[in-house]
């Protein structure tokens, strides 16, 4: 008997991930993997809990009990678009301990919700995950657009992540992940200023304790060097103020 292992994060790619695995094999041998990084937007929880119920199969819940900002000062490092520690931490460590504990790799299929536009990650995760075989159903046909399957979540009486209907690319973080470039986080300013202002805050004080260390990177001028939540909030600023004129 094959156990079936979805990284259920809360993304519309995990949830379609599940509905290809539930078609396939059915619901009695599936587990659905959840890792919480604790600052996930609420209707994440929404979502995860009511796509779960639509399957008959509870969520399984793992975490590591620090948030982000957390890992960054225990790591002592600022995550960003090259490197973020808090996925390692927060989400592959807490599914790999619950994997050793639960999951024989001679009988567990890991399945993962990226899809065939990230095709070429395919292999990095396969070796990142190793002892488990790992495979990728929305690699396979029909291929399916992000908007198809938030289409066919509201089809089977889910109703998708509001942080897509908000524009964001991902449901991921409460929408603060440190992945994001300058459209992401200009998303945030517009959308979530309280969150983003907390997010300046901590890296604030991350930066007084690190050096000159940024989420983000400022490209201007031929030259890269550390942009911090602040000064692209007042550049944001202050296009809007010129749009305004």
């Amino acid at each position: 008997m094959t156990r079936h292992v979805v990284q259920y994060s809360g993304g519309i790619g995990s949830w379609a991930t599940a509905q290809r695995v539930a078609a396939e094999y059915g619901p009695h041998d599936l587990v659905l993997l959840f890792a919480d990084t604790l600052v996930e937007d609420p209707d994440l929880y929404r979502f995860v809990s009511e796509a779960a119920g639509q399957l008959g199969v509870p969520v399984t819940r793992v975490a590591d009990g620090r948030t982000p900002f957390e890992v960054f000062w225990h790591q002592r490092f600022l995550g960003n678009s090259r490197y973020a520690p808090c996925s390692e931490f927060l989400k592959q460590r807490p599914c790999r301990s619950w994997l050793e504990t639960h999951a024989d790799p001679a009988d567990t299929v890991l399945y993962v919700g990226i899809d065939w536009s990230e095709q070429r990650r395919t292999a990095a995760i396969e070796r990142g995950w190793a002892p488990w075989t790992v495979t990728f159903p929305m690699c396979d046909p029909p291929y399916l657009t992000k908007d198809e399957m938030l289409d066919q979540a509201r089809a089977a009486g889910v109703e998708p992540p509001v942080l897509y209907e908000l524009g964001f690319g991902h449901n991921n973080c409460g929408s603060l992940c440190v992945r994001g470039g300058h459209q992401h986080w200009a998303r945030v300013l517009e959308i979530f200023p309280e969150r983003y202002a907390e997010a300046e805050r901590q890296e604030q004080e991350l930066r007084a304790e690190l050096g000159d260390v940024a989420i983000l990177r400022d490209r201007s001028g031929g030259r890269t060097r550390p942009l911090t939540l602040t000064e692209f909030r007042e550049r944001q600023e202050s296009l809007r103020e010129i749009s305004a004129a």
